[in-house]
């Protein structure tokens, strides 16, 4: 699930930074700001969506650990761990999600 997740921000991550590089440059001597501006937010929006993606596979590897050792001390309460370990990983990927969505967001402006 941590490979799955690091493969996600590094993708995310690139795919805003080379869509902020491929914005075409017009003739006026003021589109270089613009474009610099772009290629900013395109990296900061990168950036956003992709340490969310490995906090989120971070959080959840950590949860699913516990939840292992916690199963190994205790096998008669398996499937209440089990149950609190999924709404807490549910959680984890809302928040997860929110931080991706809220990076392309501001890298429309």
């Amino acid at each position: 699930m941590k490979i799955a997740h690091l493969a996600l921000a590094t993708l995310v991550g690139t795919v805003c930074a080379s869509a902020a590089l491929a914005a075409p440059l017009a003739a006026d001597p003021a589109a270089p700001a613009a474009s610099t501006a772009n290629w900013g937010v395109g990296i900061g929006a990168g950036l956003a969506c992709g340490l969310a993606a490995v906090g989120a596979g971070l959080g959840i590897g950590r949860i699913g650990g516990s939840a292992v050792e916690s199963i190994a001390r205790q096998p008669e309460m398996a499937g209440r761990i089990f149950i609190n370990m999924l709404l807490t990983a549910a959680f984890v990927e809302g928040v997860a999600l929110f931080a991706v969505v809220a990076g392309f967001l501001n890298f429309g402006k």
